[in-house]
């Protein structure tokens, strides 16, 4: 225990002094354990990841929801059909923020068939309290980001939670699925007909074999 104390201290303080240009010294020490807190927490992970077994199909569209994007315009749903749409509450200052170079590589790598949307949240221990433009920025200089962001919102339930996640966590709405995020990073994978198929938990990385082999399902 004293060994790993005395790891962890010596990995902060070298993320310290190579504090990342672009990010505060919270965000570069967040980002260099990352992949110690996905390795942590993979196990546990896999267990709450929420499958739509009974093929259950949505009392209201998924292609009815609109949006704003982080630029203020509309974003109507329905242009995404034919396509998978991963929705993902995302945050800034978060121990899951790298997944953002997780979604951004996924997103590359199915571009035509899948299509990412973050919706960024200040809903979690205040881990995005930036406006729009300082949220675009950060994503764009520090993670490349070119999937759609829609403008900051409340993903948690309650009378200002946004439309699209109150679809995704209303199962009189969706057909089956109660689940509000637990935390920043949660993945709701819809697929080409809008039926909602997979919730994926903050601990299950973008990139993990059990979300390709959702996207790739037929």
């Amino acid at each position: 225990m004293i060994k790993i104390a005395i790891a962890v201290g010596v990995l902060v303080a070298a993320t310290l002094l190579m504090k990342k240009t672009g990010m505060s010294y919270r965000q570069s020490v967040l980002k260099t354990m990352y992949p110690a807190i996905m390795w942590s927490s993979k196990a546990s992970g896999r267990k709450q990841i929420q499958i739509n077994k009974e093929h259950a199909i949505p009392s209201v569209s998924f292609y009815t929801l609109t949006a704003k994007d982080i630029n203020g315009k509309d974003f109507l749903l329905s242009d995404l059909k034919g396509k998978k749409v991963m929705i993902v509450n995302t945050a800034s200052d978060c121990g899951f923020t790298a997944q953002y170079d997780a979604l951004e590589k996924l997103s590359l790598q199915f571009a035509g068939k899948l299509v990412v949307i973050g919706f960024p949240s200040n809903d979690f221990k205040e881990q995005e309290t930036g406006n729009n433009q300082n949220i675009a920025n950060f994503c764009k200089k520090n993670y490349g980001v070119t999937f759609p962001l829609m403008e900051k919102s409340v993903v948690i339930k309650g009378h200002h939670q946004n439309e699209v996640h109150k679809w995704l966590t209303d199962m009189t709405l969706n057909g089956w699925c109660h689940q509000e995020p637990t935390w920043n990073f949660c993945k709701y994978l819809v697929n080409e007909n809008g039926v909602l198929t997979h919730f994926f938990p903050m601990t299950v990385d973008p990139l993990s074999p059990e979300v390709i082999a959702a996207i790739e399902e037929k």
